[in-house]
């Protein structure tokens, strides 16, 4: 139990209406800097939310997720066993083993893989003056960057692409509504990470791959099952937070053609654009942590066991921290969380950042005033959000 002011906000963040970026949040975010909510406490505030990231009296809260939405069954005991949702000497070990399909090194050197993947995918149809750009570009970009990395075909990224949005639906508000589909999805993948495994113990390659399957240190050695675990989440998480970032960078951009303009008279502001968009409209609107102990912070008692959704949606853009203008990709900003923070900040941030810091230039020097040219449908505004069809009209440009 929590205990608080009676007059700070309520906010049922179950509701699939409710959104992150309602005028009603930000203003309970000027009254308060927290919100009591269904799911426990909500931070609205980026000074606070940078903090709790980091307060080592809380773990990571999404394991209680399927909890709270009275959800048991395969895909929560996946979601209990990924490692984003181990704590200590478990999340410690997965992570170190996991760290190099993410390294620097090995992602800047598929950098022209990245462009060209992309220069491939515009060319289809820069000539039409038109697109569907969830499923055109967003959809079959991320999904490939990850097979490349991965070493998985390219030419499997249809069923992946299925798969992983339908898993995805698991992490934003309706998740008890669509867990047939989910759960399925969770079924495929799990099907498809066998093949994988088999394959590379049947055929070790030069890649990360088989390094996982293959990892012989007693200490590091995987069971079967955290490897089938892990790897599921390794092609999902690659796969679905990319593809929706893409698509509400878009949205972004379209709602400041000047930006999308400057970004393509100079394409190296690209990495500045990723972290603009990704400080103002985050796939990610909120991370999750639980108190492991009684303590008091800004003069709230929080008990242990306490569920506290960090809201980084509502945190980019705090005012006591963001001066205006609104969105501009030349100004240097303090960090956002849309990636987190703490010992459990993204283990993939390097290769998001990559893969869209190339994606986001090559569209801009291809694609003049692109607008909206049809029905847009997208996710819920809360949890992970993002458009699910986003079709475009623009003016082409040269190569």
């Amino acid at each position: 139990m929590t205990t608080s002011a009676p007059e700070v906000p309520y906010f049922d963040l179950s509701d699939p209406a409710f959104s992150v970026r309602s005028p009603q949040l930000r203003a309970a975010q000027e009254r308060s800097w927290y919100a009591r909510t269904n799911y426990g406490l909500a931070v609205l505030r980026y000074d606070e939310v940078g903090r709790l990231l980091r307060d080592r009296r809380l773990r990571q809260g999404s394991r209680n997720w399927p909890a709270l939405n009275g959800v048991g069954g395969p895909w929560a005991q996946w979601w209990c066993k990924a490692v984003l949702n181990l704590e200590g000497a478990d999340h410690k070990r997965l992570r170190r083993l996991l760290t190099p399909a993410f390294s620097p090194g090995l992602i800047t050197s598929l950098v022209p893989r990245f462009q060209a993947l992309g220069t491939e995918l515009i060319d289809a149809f820069v000539d039409d003056g038109r697109c569907e750009f969830v499923s055109q570009f967003a959809e079959p970009y991320a999904t490939r960057v990850i097979a490349i990395m991965l070493g998985l075909p390219e030419s499997e990224w249809r069923r992946i692409a299925d798969w992983a949005g339908a898993l995805g639906l698991a992490l934003g508000v309706e998740l008890r509504q669509r867990l047939p589909e989910i759960e399925a999805a969770l079924e495929g993948l799990y099907g498809y990470a066998d093949e994988v495994i088999a394959d590379r113990r049947r055929a070790p390659r030069d890649d990360f791959m088989t390094r996982l399957v293959h990892a012989h240190s007693d200490e590091d050695r995987l069971t079967e099952d955290e490897l089938r675990v892990q790897v599921v989440l390794l092609i999902f998480g690659g796969v679905d937070t990319t593809r929706s970032q893409l698509g509400l960078a878009m949205q972004t951009f379209m709602e400041h053609p000047s930006q999308w303009e400057l970004l393509a008279e100079r394409p190296e502001l690209g990495a500045a654009a990723v972290e603009e968009v990704m400080r103002v409209t985050p796939t990610v609107t909120w991370v999750t942590r639980e108190a492991l102990e009684d303590f008091s912070f800004e003069g709230v008692e929080i008990r242990a066991g306490t569920v506290l959704h960090l809201l980084s949606a509502v945190a980019g853009t705090d005012p006591r921290v963001f001066d205006p203008p609104p969105f501009d990709i030349t100004v240097d900003r303090a960090r956002h969380f849309g990636f987190g923070g703490g010992v459990h900040h993204c283990i993939g941030h390097f290769v998001a950042r990559n893969d869209m810091s190339e994606a986001l230039p090559l569209l801009a020097r291809r694609l003049a005033r692109p607008r909206v040219d049809g029905e847009v449908s997208s996710l819920p505004p809360s949890g992970n959000t993002g458009p699910l069809r986003l079709p475009i009209a623009f003016d082409a440009r040269g190569a």
